[in-house]
């Protein structure tokens, strides 16, 4: 029983060390230099003149820090068990590792190209990136009014330019995909003059429908999405803001009340030595009495 229980001793101190391992700073910094000199490998691997005189060594280095990789998330779940499994980004670098190791031959070749999200994993790995993405992820239910709300301006200009230009510019506005299509470049303003002026040299009025869509749909709805996400962002923070700050204060009043207990502790053995020294001078006066 005693051999077993040193056994299981030696195993949790061998996973504490593993985990204070992949925790610290120097083993994260190699991860993430890892994954920026993959991310170098990969692009160099798209450059035909590159890949002629050293694709040897470019596939060997890939497959090298595929096996670093590897290692890592073992070393990360030997470290933490269930734990690792039940944090998203551990699934998320799981995942991304794994698609890099499945065959890339015959029908499955398309999977070699994902390898490039292995850099990806930079967002896992660097806590600013990792608080932007969470902040994303926590906004979508809040983009979600915004996103009812520019489908609805979107299908009544659609339906409005399709009435009012559809007659004479077929290509743009002559049925509803292509009026909802049409717009959709209006919004993102991408070569929206070669759309305007040929309505308004057939409509003098066109100014009024398109101007009030490019305001509405460009410098207001979308910027909703911004501010949606800017608000996400701050709200995260201050969360974690608080709670490392209530962790601190706990802290701080854990060593207060620890401190405050050993005061206790020492005054009561100075009180007890004060009570001895006072029992053996009795004793001793006493004794020169008798």
């Amino acid at each position: 029983m005693q051999e077993v229980l040193t056994a299981a001793d030696a195993d949790e101190s061998a996973r504490a060390r593993v985990a204070r391992l992949v925790s610290a700073a120097p083993f994260q910094r190699a991860v993430i230099a890892l994954i920026l000199l993959n991310a170098v490998t990969l692009g160099l691997e798209t450059w035909g003149a590159v890949m002629a005189g050293w694709g040897g060594l470019l596939r060997a280095a890939d497959l090298a820090m595929l096996w670093l990789f590897t290692a890592e998330l073992g070393l990360r779940m030997y470290a933490f068990r269930g734990r690792f499994f039940r944090d998203p980004w551990g699934v998320f670098d799981l995942v991304v590792v794994g698609i890099a190791w499945m065959p890339a031959a015959g029908p499955l070749a398309v999977l070699r190209a994902l390898r490039v999200l292995r850099v990806l994993r930079l967002i896992s790995v660097v806590p600013s990136l990792r608080t932007v993405v969470e902040a994303m992820l926590a906004a979508l239910p809040g983009m979600g009014s915004i996103v009812l709300l520019m489908g609805l301006i979107f299908y009544v200009f659609a339906v409005m330019a399709t009435k009012l230009f559809g007659a004479g510019m077929e290509e743009h506005f002559g049925t509803l995909g292509a009026s909802l299509f049409t717009l959709f470049q209006l919004m993102t303003l991408d070569d929206w003059a070669n759309i305007v002026k040929p309505a308004m040299e057939q409509h003098p009025w066109a100014l009024l429908f398109f101007l009030p869509f490019i305001l509405i749909a460009t410098f207001v709805v979308l910027n909703l999405f911004i501010g949606v996400i800017v608000e996400s962002i701050q709200s995260l923070r201050e969360s974690r803001e608080s709670a490392d700050a209530a962790a601190a204060q706990a802290a701080t009043d854990a060593a207060r009340s620890e401190a405050h207990l050993d005061a206790q502790v020492l005054l009561a053995e100075i009180r007890a030595l004060r009570a001895e020294v006072a029992a053996l001078r009795g004793d001793r006066t006493g004794t020169a009495a008798g």
